[in-house]
């Protein structure tokens, strides 16, 4: 199998995850490689799905929601996700949503202002009616955060 990136690709995506705001062109210079590479890369990895944007990342507790937890929703299994997902996306404190197997069905991570705004996010969840049952844990530090670069290297080098 070959792998899905190289070590110029590792390269790319380790400047851009150090500096966002580079451009192609200082890209091409610090890796000494033709602006043309860089740029024919860069639209490689975006077009393959490997980079998903380039966005600014944020940070919830900078914005004011200091409080990390994680719902396990069981749900009505007749309705589906699909019902439960679009009524989690329009509650802003819901980060992601994950279909799960094991003890419920779907994970989400959430935020919000303090404990007791928890509970208004956990009651603004479970509102719903094709949700049956929420377990709640709140994470008290974040000890790895989210993080995507070490499997950039491994690709490279594993396939």
């Amino acid at each position: 199998m070959t792998p899905t990136v190289d070590e110029l690709d590792v390269k790319l995506v380790e400047l851009l995850a150090a500096e966002p705001r580079i451009g192609v062109l200082e890209a091409s210079r610090r890796l000494k490689v033709a602006r043309g590479t860089v740029q024919a890369r860069l639209d490689r990895l975006v077009a393959r799905g490997v980079i998903k944007g380039f966005g600014p990342e944020l940070d919830p507790a900078a914005l004011g929601y200091g409080v990390t937890a994680f719902i396990t929703l069981e749900i009505r299994q007749s309705g589906g996700h699909d019902p439960v997902a679009a009524h989690l996306s329009t509650i802003p404190e819901v980060l992601e949503a994950y279909t799960i197997t094991g003890g419920g069905d779907l994970l989400c991570r959430i935020v919000a202002r303090s404990n007791a705004d928890l509970q208004r996010v956990i009651d603004e969840i479970v509102s719903y009616d094709g949700i049956l049952r929420a377990s709640t844990l709140i994470a008290l530090a974040e000890q790895l955060p989210y993080r995507t670069l070490p499997l950039v290297g491994k690709a490279a080098r594993h396939g």
